[in-house]
């Protein structure tokens, strides 16, 4: 692999987040790449803002993704989305969970929560795909999986063998629990793969 991959996850606290790039660092880890990772969790248990920046390649320098540098942006809430776009290269490709959370603002009403996500999205220039995770993890067996969808649709458009995904969320997860991610991270794979663009 001669490049280093930016993969940059965000959304709010409780979601599932830091979860997802252990996972997906450990399945570049598995598939011989140089891995960085770096997290912000801020106020993560009052509902606050949690990023994550994985790279992985040949050789990777800083655990900090610069901007304009990440050619995936994986989301887990909408307005999420849109707070970290600075961070896409021209080619980047944008997984949207279709999911709200409303911000403490929304909730006590000084604020309104964007009704035109998904226009600007569309119109940002990136491929956008927008996922019912909540959906598809009920599907596998638990809504707490949405992280594990999220993570298989990307997977669909990563370059890393499927038996270090499996690995990777073995690790982390065991039993009927591992059983269920599983199951929902074959239902986004599956997502990703028939997905357009």
């Amino acid at each position: 692999m001669a490049e280093t991959i930016n993969v940059l996850i965000v959304g709010v606290g409780g979601q599932g987040i830091v979860a997802a790039s252990n996972v997906l660092a450990n399945a570049a880890l598995a598939a011989g790449c140089d891995v960085k990772q770096s997290e912000v969790h801020g106020m993560a248990q009052r509902g606050g803002a949690v990023s994550s920046h994985v790279r992985f390649g040949t050789a990777v320098h800083s655990p900090v993704i610069p901007l304009g540098e990440a050619q995936f942006l994986l989301s887990f809430e909408k307005l999420e989305t849109l707070r970290w776009l600075d961070y896409l290269a021209d080619d980047a490709m944008v997984i949207v969970n279709d999911y709200r959370i409303d911000p403490i603002t929304v909730a006590g009403g000084k604020a309104e929560y964007p009704a035109d996500i998904e226009s600007r999205l569309a119109s940002s220039g990136y491929g956008t795909l927008l996922i019912d995770g909540m959906k598809k993890a009920e599907a596998a067996g638990n809504f707490k999986s949405v992280n594990m969808v999220l993570l298989g649709v990307l997977a669909a458009r990563l370059d890393l063998p499927i038996d270090t995904w499996k690995s990777a969320i073995s690790r982390r997860f065991s039993g009927e629990t591992f059983a269920v991610n599983w199951r929902a991270f074959e239902l986004g794979r599956a997502a990703g793969l028939n997905a357009e663009p």
